[in-house]
């Protein structure tokens, strides 16, 4: 797998609601209604992120996570981050239907 150049990345990323790109990395913020459905959410994205063996950066905040992804072997962006991006905002908004 390689790095995505800049304009690729931010032609995808026009299409994914809220998701930036900076620092070689693709982030996102995911409000949730208490703490614990926060909490619920990086479990079950951990889950993902073993299966698909590609793992975010998370910060863990009341009521707020930050995900982050970026390729910690190749130092920046890949397909791979944008397709785990896209399941990350699949699953909270199946989390926040529920």
């Amino acid at each position: 797998m390689s790095l995505l150049n800049t304009k690729v990345i931010n032609g995808k990323l026009k299409k994914m609601n809220e998701w930036k790109f900076k620092n070689n990395a693709i982030s996102r913020s995911f409000d949730f209604s208490t703490y614990m459905s926060g909490i619920s959410y990086v479990q079950t994205l951990a889950l993902l992120a073993e299966k698909e063996n590609h793992h975010p950066n998370i910060t863990i905040g009341w009521c707020r996570i930050n995900i982050e992804f970026t390729s910690h072997d190749l130092g920046g962006v890949t397909e791979k981050c944008i397709y785990m991006a896209i399941l990350a905002t699949k699953l909270f908004e199946e989390q926040k239907s529920e």
